[in-house]
Parts: structure tokens; C-alpha cells; sequence
């Protein structure tokens, strides 16, 4: 579930990575968002004579009949078993394209250029495939990696400050459950800052990339300690799904960044997790991502929002927990009464 992962700051480097591609049929995939701010910056050194396949961005055209249309345009356009798509977006486009490809004529090859941060740092690993079946968020989908995985931090330029910190909100998860070091040097970058130094940014991607890799290749398709990389997340899709469609909707990686105080109130009850590292990741989260506006009412809505959760097993709430930073405990769980408890400590936060 490994792919051949480059990481670049230099257009220059796409021109001798698709050299080998230079006799294939090729097809890139696009969002009008990738095809405005992305295609031109790579387009001459990508494979000659490629077809272009537009779809329409965001998570409400995750479906079928997306990936039909993905299908219709390879076949009609005469791709063969040996032909390539291109997937240059997000993790809509990665997750469809790969599903798309994997499942054309038995499997095609393809690459993935992830132009959010979120996309770069979270899907570019893992082999995940796949698109959103009756209200249900990846429902239909595989394992499958991608020949080449290639990640080019100057898109992010084309980004807003919303989504680059939602992409940074995974950066912070990686470290917090494997890397102490690297969690202290996010600390220090400053991301709100949108003029950054790509090239500084491009190693703590790097890291943060080759924390996932440890995870996926010691447990490929997530039956153990895999489960690690969940930290944050049963309470941040409980919160992404509860504030839906309202005008306190949130970013995927912002949910999981509030997630990751819940869990580490929880990492304190339960796993002896040091009271003065979770005040550190509560003031840490808190400055970059704000305050998260609910109330006791909302407790039980909440609450039933986790119970849904893939995860759990025997109607039991499922966590990932820390004991320290950089040491995880997988498969915990935790009462309604301990789980509450985790709310009323977030809203007595000044």
C-alpha cells in the first residue's frame, strides 16, 4: 500500500517524473479549482497529448454517478489497460480518481498530485479509495495505491488560510501520537503566517508523511496499530457532523483539531496523561483554530453522533489515547458520564 512518494518544491522535477510515461495514453483528472490554480503551473511537463476529465468539486459530488462519468470519459476516449490517470486535486479527487482507476478495465495506473495540505499530509498514504454512498461518507471503496504519489507545497499558495490549517490540523495529530520533537517544531512554525518558508514547510510535510507511512506499512488496512492515526477523530466527526449544513459547518482537519483536546482530556482520565501537556494542547490548538461554540444541550446529540461511529465495536465508544506524546493506546474506551466530563472541561476553558 506503499507508493513511490516525491516531494518537491521545484516545477522543474514533474518534467522528469513523467518522462517515463512519454509513450502511454494518459488522462488528468481536475476540479475547476485545480484546473484554474493548478494545471498551468504543471501542464508542459506532463505526458503529451493528455486528455483532460473535469468534474465538479466538493464532497456533494463524491458519488457514482461521478466516478460513472470518470469511467465513460476513460472508455470513450479509448484508454486501454496501460493507460494513466492523473488525479490533480484534493482528497475528492485522489479518493474518486484512485477508485476510478483501480476499478477500470480491471485496474489502470495511476499518480496522485494532492494540492491541499490536508490532501498532501493525510490521503497522499495509505491507498484509500473510494466515494460517498447514501448519505454515508466513503461507503464504496478499496485499497489501492497509486504508482506515484507527488507532493508540490507550491499549490498551497492557491489555498485559504482555512483549509491550509486544516491540513495542519493532521501535522499536529502525527506528532502527537508518534513524534515529540516534531510536535515542538509545528509549535514554533508559524502557519497563520501564509508567507511562509515552503522550504521549511516541505520537511515538516516530509515528517509528518513518514509518520503516516510507519503507521499503514506496520498495519495496512487498519486492523491494529494503524488505529492510532484515529486520535481526534471519533469526536471531531461527531462535531463535523453535527454542525453539517449549519452556519457553524466545519473543515474536516478543524474538527479533528477540536477532537484533539476531547481526547486528550480523556488521554488524562484514563491513560495518566500529564495534566500539564494536555493544558499545553488545549492553549496550542486553541490560539490556531479558536474556541468551538456549543452547549450542554448539545451533549446528547453529540453523544449519539459517537455512538454511530465505524469504529466502535459492541456499542462501546471507541478512542485513541495518548499516555505521553509520541505514545499511543489504541482500542479505549470510554463512558457517557467520562465523556461528558470532556465537554464540561472544554467549556469551563476561559
Amino acid at each position: 500500500m506503499i507508493s513511490d512518494i516525491i516531494f518537491t518544491n521545484d516545477s522543474n522535477s514533474f518534467k522528469e517524473i513523467f518522462k517515463q510515461f512519454t509513450d502511454v495514453k494518459s488522462f488528468v483528472l481536475v476540479d475547476e479549482n485545480t484546473e484554474k490554480y493548478c494545471l498551468s503551473e504543471i501542464e508542459r511537463y506532463l505526458p503529451k497529448g493528455f486528455q483532460l476529465i473535469k468534474i465538479q468539486s466538493g464532497e456533494s459530488n463524491k458519488t457514482l454517478n461521478t466516478v460513472a462519468q470518470i469511467w465513460e470519459t476513460l472508455s470513450t476516449k479509448g484508454a486501454n489497460r496501460k493507460s494513466l490517470l492523473i488525479n490533480l486535486g484534493g482528497g475528492v479527487i485522489g479518493d474518486m480518481g484512485g477508485f476510478a482507476a483501480s476499478t477500470f478495465k480491471r485496474g489502470i495506473p495511476f499518480i496522485n498530485i494532492p494540492t491541499t495540505l490536508l490532501a498532501q499530509v493525510d490521503a497522499s498514504v495509505g491507498g484509500k479509495t473510494g466515494f460517498d454512498f447514501m448519505g454515508l461518507k466513503n461507503e464504496i471503496g478499496c485499497f489501492s495505491a497509486p504508482e506515484k504519489v507527488i507532493i508540490y507545497p507550491q499549490f498551497l499558495k492557491s489555498l485559504d488560510k482555512e483549509n491550509i490549517l486544516s491540513g495542519f490540523a493532521e501535522m499536529i495529530k502525527h506528532a502527537l501520537i508518534h513524534d515529540a520533537k516534531h510536535y515542538q517544531k509545528l509549535k514554533t512554525f508559524n502557519i497563520q503566517n501564509t508567507d511562509f518558508d515552503y522550504n521549511e514547510l516541505l520537511q515538516l510535510i516530509k515528517q509528518s508523511v513518514s509518520i503516516k507511512k510507519h503507521f499503514v506499512e506496520n498495519d495496512p488496512y487498519e486492523k491494529n496499530i494503524r488505529k492510532a492515526l484515529n486520535f481526534g477523530h471519533t469526536f471531531g466527526h461527531a462535531f463535523e457532523s453535527y454542525f453539517l449544513g449549519t452556519d457553524k459547518e466545519l473543515l474536516h482537519g478543524k474538527a479533528v483539531a477540536f477532537g484533539m483536546i476531547f481526547d486528550a482530556v480523556l488521554s488524562n482520565k484514563k491513560c495518566t496523561f500529564p495534566m500539564e501537556k494536555l493544558f499545553d494542547i488545549t492553549n496550542f490548538i486553541t490560539r490556531l483554530y479558536g474556541k468551538l461554540k456549543f452547549t450542554k444541550e448539545d451533549y446528547e446529540k453529540l453523544f449519539a453522533l459517537m455512538q454511530h461511529d465505524k469504529k466502535n465495536e459492541q456499542q462501546q465508544v471507541n478512542f485513541t489515547l495518548l499516555s505521553a506524546i509520541g505514545e499511543v493506546k489504541i482500542n479505549q474506551t470510554a463512558s457517557k458520564t467520562e465523556i461528558f466530563e470532556a465537554f464540561d472541561y472544554y467549556l469551563h476553558l476561559d
